[in-house]
């Protein structure tokens, strides 16, 4: 067994695309309109057959409170892994984003966590 899709609540698919594409770096793969809502799936350039991440609708009544929730508690909806920590908050804070943890060591694992700017705290990993 093997993780092949995941997801990410989203605000706005449109908006949600430019920041994961244009400024984290993926790219989309899968692009499907669905009524006023698409499967809009993006992956990493580095393993373009891998694990997909939905950028799912924020549409269901549930899923308003559950986001505000965890930025109010300061919880990373998912967390993507880099090679270097520092570097990537780096060039992403070069880009305009907005960080709420700075780089900081927990034993084996460096994290930062970032506002994707579609209503979601999301943590950036390094592993030693």
């Amino acid at each position: 067994m093997r993780i092949h899709l995941t997801s990410v609540f989203v605000d706005d698919q449109a908006k949600a695309l430019r920041f994961y594409t244009d400024v984290l770096g993926f790219v989309k793969k899968n692009d499907v309109p669905l009524g006023a809502d698409r499967w809009l799936t993006v992956v990493s350039p580095e393993d373009p057959d891998g694990t997909e991440l939905l950028l799912e609708p924020s549409g269901h009544p549930a899923v308003k409170p559950y986001k505000e929730a965890l930025v109010t508690d300061g919880i990373p909806a998912t967390s993507f892994a880099v090679d270097d920590v520092r570097a990537e908050f780096d060039r992403l804070r070069g880009l305009g984003v907005r960080f709420t943890q700075e780089p900081a060591e927990m034993g084996p694992v460096t994290t930062a966590v970032l506002d994707d700017t579609c209503g979601n705290l999301i943590q950036i990993a390094q592993y030693t």
